[in-house]
């Protein structure tokens, strides 16, 4: 039996402690002198291209190369520093999960996150799980999060030879979008209410299994129930 499971990062994995918010609104106040711009902009389960480019269009700018590339670059830097901030924390049961599955025969772990692939290390690395996930699909592979699964497959079948089904796939995020971008595709889709969304709200979306939190999950993924294609 193969699977592929995929994991979003802020509000599934960990609680960065609004180190990414922060982060790029200082890009914007250094780079466009703008303070606050994402004051009225939700962030939750988008990518962080599709954030910086409302960001840009609420306050009527464009989003040519030049100008993301200025504010990526900001957002990198500051992430670094605001990542350790004492705010951050690791959500329950993630340790024992992703060991649990790293140890399972025919299984794979990897990232399927709006984050840039430079801003989902630098979160990783502060708790120690990047090498929980080799590959994965991310917000600078496309903005458009419903475009991420079929990326994050192909990079498991160029990093590691191995060719899977989406019906294989494992989706497991926070948010509504994490349960939308699985559906396309087929693909088995778990959401967990860690992140902004209450365990009410996520059961009212199409998730295939709505979880408390990730320290449910491993008698999940061991039941002959569990439905995964």
């Amino acid at each position: 039996m193969k699977r592929f499971v995929l994991f979003d990062i802020d509000g599934t994995l960990i609680d960065p402690g609004g180190a990414g918010r922060r982060s790029v609104t200082q890009a914007f106040n250094t780079v466009l002198s703008i303070s606050d711009a994402f004051a009225s902009i939700a962030m939750d389960g988008k990518t962080d291209i599709q954030i910086i480019k409302e960001g840009l269009s609420a306050h009527r700018l464009p989003g040519g190369e030049r100008i993301m590339f200025s504010i990526v670059s900001e957002y990198v830097k500051n992430l670094r520093k605001e990542i350790k901030k004492k705010t951050k924390h690791l959500m329950p049961g993630v340790h024992d999960l992703l060991h649990a599955l790293q140890e399972t025969d025919g299984c794979w772990l990897g990232l399927l996150t709006g984050n840039i692939q430079q801003g989902a290390r630098i979160k990783l690395r502060a708790f120690n799980l990047n090498g929980y996930f080799p590959v994965g699909a991310f917000g600078d592979d496309h903005e458009d999060r419903n475009r991420l699964l079929p990326v994050a497959v192909e990079n498991l079948k160029k990093s590691k030879g191995i060719t899977i089904d989406f019906r294989d796939c494992i989706v497991v995020g926070d948010t509504p979008l994490d349960v939308q971008c699985a559906k396309p595709y087929g693909a088995t889709s778990i959401a967990v209410a860690t992140g902004p969304h209450s365990y009410n709200e996520l059961l009212q979306t199409d998730a295939d299994y709505v979880l408390k939190d990730l320290s449910r999950a491993i008698p999940l993924f061991a039941s002959p129930d569990f439905k995964h294609s």
